[in-house]
């Protein structure tokens, strides 16, 4: 019986550098909701026919995103590739309208905060869009799940 969705998250340690409070509980946050509810479907066949639930890790590696696919039980199905290019200028943009966003909740008029944070959603929102396309054909995710992820490649790439 088919269960496409992801059950566990791991992020390479080694992978990730320094973080700020506020990252690290963004990361947090993506995993907790990511975990609750999300739809990851593998295209790949496999021969025996495991269609999940899934276990992933997750591994930034010269300039790529290594997404690396296990079964319930820990075994390993497939990773898939991503080059990271493409998601420089989303990613360098997301963390400056964050920071704008972190700061804003420190000193500005709620008015302010929420014209930030709507800046903040659509920077989100077109990465989000952005990974799906790229997983197209590879792995089917619903848009709240690209999200999640997105926010997860963030945090890996921070590292250095």
């Amino acid at each position: 019986m088919a269960d496409p969705r992801i059950i566990a998250v791991e992020l390479d340690e080694g992978s990730i550098g320094w973080r700020s409070a506020d990252v690290d509980q963004e990361r947090r946050i993506a995993i907790f909701d990511l975990i609750e509810q999300n739809h990851f479907a593998p295209q790949r066949v496999h021969a025996d026919g495991y269609a999940g639930p899934y276990r992933i890790k997750l591994q930034t590696e010269e300039g790529r995103l290594g997404i690396h696919i296990h079964r319930e039980d820990g075994a390993h199905l497939e990773t898939l590739v991503l080059a990271l290019g493409r998601f420089r200028r989303p990613i360098k943009d997301y963390f400056a309208i964050c920071d704008s966003y972190y700061q804003a909740i420190r000193r500005a008029t709620p008015q302010q905060i929420e014209t930030v944070d709507m800046a903040r959603r659509g920077v989100h929102n077109e990465a989000a869009e952005m990974l799906r396309e790229r997983l197209e054909g590879k792995i089917e995710v619903d848009f709240d799940t690209a999200r999640r992820l997105f926010t997860l490649i963030c945090v890996l790439y921070l590292r250095g």
